[in-house]
This record gives C-alpha cells, structure tokens and sequence, in this order.
C-alpha cells in the first residue's frame, strides 16, 4: 500500500509551484510528481536520478531524466535556470547537504525542500524509553540498513539556513498526513516539514537562535 504521505507531499509542492514554470525535481524517482506539473501545471520539467529503475519509471511516464549523482553536484547547470527546484525527502541521503542546498539556490530562483524531522516526539520517546535508533512511518529503517546520513530537526535546519545565508519564505509542518501552517510546537509535532527558500542577497551573520521544543 503506497504511503498516504506522498500524496499529501505532492500536493503541498504543486500548491508552490506557479502554471508554466520551469521545474527540476532532484531525486525524483519514478517522475510522478514531475508529470502531474506537466499535465496539471503545464510545467516545463526535469527531474535527475540516479537509480536505474526508477530512472525507466520516469521515462516510461514521459518525463525527462536525467541519470546522475546529485553527490556530484549541479555543475553542469547555469544559474537560475529554473524558475524552482525540489528536492523532497532526500537532502539526508546525501553526503554533502549543505553543497547541494548552496547549489538549489543558485540554479533556481526557489527551492522547495521536504525533510522528515527529528526532532519528532515519537523519535525523542523512543530513543528515552528504548534506547534504541528510533523506527517511524517517516524514518522506517533499522540503524544497519538506513539510507539516511544526516538526520536534522527543525531548529537544526533552521540554523543551517542562516548560516549559509538561505531565506527561509515558508515553513510548513507535516503533521499526521496534513500540513499545518504556523502549528504549535512544530519541532514536537511535525513528522515532515516542507521548506521554500530562496538565497539572500546579504549571507546573515548571527548566531543561531536558542532551540526550544
């Protein structure tokens, strides 16, 4: 049965995204969302992957593709041109987070991000009453088998912005396969967050907020 959340994240990215807009969808599996903007949003699209079969599945959808590590940058792609990218639930498989959402930026005018959050209270009682690496919906690998490199919760993702000078335009949590704007205690609650953001024109220099819940 597939996962309700991907229904619920697709919609919450295609609400961003403005009609006939250029998009390029990093890590975008078998192309579904990409098709949906293209049919729904008659949206000019790309998407890069790296895995075989779901590279076929976008081709097979009539999405182009584009078979590539995103571990090795956006090189090849000039500034701004595209109108957004997207890059959900992958930014903590790669080995270097911090290059690649300075990359997003700079290819795109706004990049929209999904991250699950770990700072999720199912994640904190786990780890308090097992002592163990925590198992969810969202995070459902065993410690030896997880693709997942970097896990982050909103305040750490929140830091991070500031220091690389990234605007951050929205914030919305997940929460129980619905997103709920400006929700109360959204480290606590979120499962997911989606992120839209934009590069600033001055990088900010403070330090980072105190974290609460």
């Amino acid at each position: 049965m597939e996962d309700p959340s991907l229904d619920v994240t697709d919609k919450l990215l295609m609400e961003q995204i403005q009609p006939g807009s250029r998009v390029l969808d990093l890590g975008c599996g078998d192309g579904r969302l990409l098709a949906r903007l293209r049919d729904e949003r008659d949206a000019s699209v790309l998407g890069m992957e790296i895995d075989i079969e779901q590279h076929h599945g976008a081709i097979a959808r009539g999405v182009p593709v584009i078979q590539a590590d995103l571990d090795e940058g956006l090189h090849d792609i000039p500034d701004l041109a595209f109108d957004y990218v997207v890059l959900s639930q992958t930014l903590q498989q790669v080995l270097h987070p911090k290059q690649l959402l300075e990359e997003m930026v700079r290819v795109a005018r706004q990049a929209l991000v999904v991250v699950p959050n770990f700072g999720n209270w199912r994640i904190r009682l786990q780890v308090l009453k097992q002592g163990r690496a925590p198992v969810t919906e969202v995070l459902p690998y065993e410690w030896y088998n997880t693709p997942n490199l970097h896990l982050m919760s909103m305040h750490d993702f929140q830091d991070l912005m500031r220091l690389l000078g990234i605007e951050i335009l929205k914030e919305i949590p997940i929460i129980n396969h619905r997103a709920v704007e400006k929700a109360w205690l959204a480290n606590l609650r979120a499962q997911q967050i989606l992120y839209v953001l934009q590069r600033q024109e001055q990088p900010a220099e403070h330090s980072p907020a105190p974290a609460t819940a």
